[in-house]
């Protein structure tokens, strides 16, 4: 997340990597680019992803060759990555008795709402959190 990393030389500097593992090339622009607690302009994070797809593929890693599709799994992985945080959110606040945590929760489920209402294939989920009421907040997302 943007706030692990600091100007440094050789840059970036991390400063908390305790989860850092190898895993799918979209997760760390997921990470930086749909936070946990900054949100970015659409745009920006379009134009970000462009940029690093373009200079991935040059250096050869291996990216769809689609930016389409490598953006929607991009906005896939912040999904799951969201989904998840919203439940130890919940367990954290729930099981544990630490209600703060549900005031970043809006956050999440504006990005899942958002997402789900791109995508035909997510329409179920965006359905279930309708029937369950769980609504985004007003202005958290860009």
């Amino acid at each position: 997340m943007p706030r692990n990393l600091m100007l440094s030389e050789p840059n970036p500097g991390v400063l908390d990597f305790q989860d850092a593992v190898y895993g799918p090339i979209t997760y760390d622009l997921a990470s930086l680019f749909k936070d946990a607690f900054i949100s970015w302009p659409e745009e920006a994070i379009i134009d970000w992803t462009i940029r690093y797809w373009e200079k991935a593929r040059r250096a050869g890693l291996p990216v769809n060759s689609d930016f389409g599709e490598f953006y929607r799994d991009t906005e896939w992985m912040a999904l799951q990555r969201h989904l998840k945080v919203l439940g130890i959110f919940a367990r954290i606040s729930y099981r544990d008795g630490k209600p703060k945590y549900l005031t970043d929760a809006p956050r999440f489920v504006s990005y899942v709402r958002a997402t789900c209402r791109r995508y035909a294939a997510l329409f179920p989920l965006l359905r279930l959190f309708d029937e369950l009421n769980i609504v985004e907040a007003e202005s958290t997302v860009p």
